[in-house]
């Protein structure tokens, strides 16, 4: 691990730490999203009180914030550990964003801009997972949840690194605890479907 390597985290940090939900909202004159819709600045909501335009830049946003670090970890031919590093700063970034008084997101697209960043076939195998689960169970959240829980799996079968299995491993368990209210509103029965949800 170099000065380098360790400027690299640190950036992933910053750039995670910047909110695409609250600049799309900004921008585009929308209510905070966290103070509208289920107080959470990420897509979901963002569609809620934005619509589909502000939704997809927010979501493309926050996806590229995972691409962006994990990409030029492959660029500069860096050891799996900084990968894994730069992955999890990023994701940390989204989540607890210096920026924005440490109140971040729930991690999904970024989460899965790592993925894509890391190997396209593990991104398209976690993102088909999401599509295939949001068919059958119409619940964004429980979605999310069950694609990042086979995530650690896509890795070792595309990339068997056991550091990015274990960053892949944090990741997951860290976005269980943001969505615990919707594992919460899921065994009540609360939890909204993907069209009208409420809790993303």
């Amino acid at each position: 691990m170099t000065l380098f390597d360790v400027s690299l985290i640190l950036g992933a940090y910053l750039l995670g730490s910047v909110s695409s939900a609250v600049i799309v909202c900004r921008l585009m004159g929308l209510p905070d999203p966290r103070s509208e819709g289920s107080n959470n600045p990420g897509a979901t909501n963002v569609l809620r009180i934005g619509g589909k335009k502000a939704a997809v830049i927010t979501l493309l946003g926050d996806s590229l914030k995972g691409v962006i670090p994990v990409v030029i970890c492959h660029l500069l031919d860096r050891s799996e550990l900084t990968f894994a590093l730069v992955g999890g700063a990023a994701f940390l970034g989204h989540l607890y964003p210096v920026f924005f008084g440490f109140k971040g997101g729930k991690g999904v697209a970024t989460a899965l801009g790592i993925q894509f960043g890391l190997h396209w076939m593990i991104g398209a195998a976690v993102g088909a997972t999401w599509l295939l689960m949001a068919k059958i169970g119409n619940i964004s959240s429980l979605a999310a949840m069950i694609s990042m829980l086979l995530a650690p799996l896509y890795i070792w079968l595309v990339w068997p690194s056991s550091e990015l299995i274990t960053m892949q491993i944090l990741i997951t368990l860290l976005l269980f605890w943001r969505h615990r209210s919707n594992i919460r509103n899921i065994l009540q029965g609360k939890e909204g479907r993907i069209s009208g949800d409420k809790t993303g």
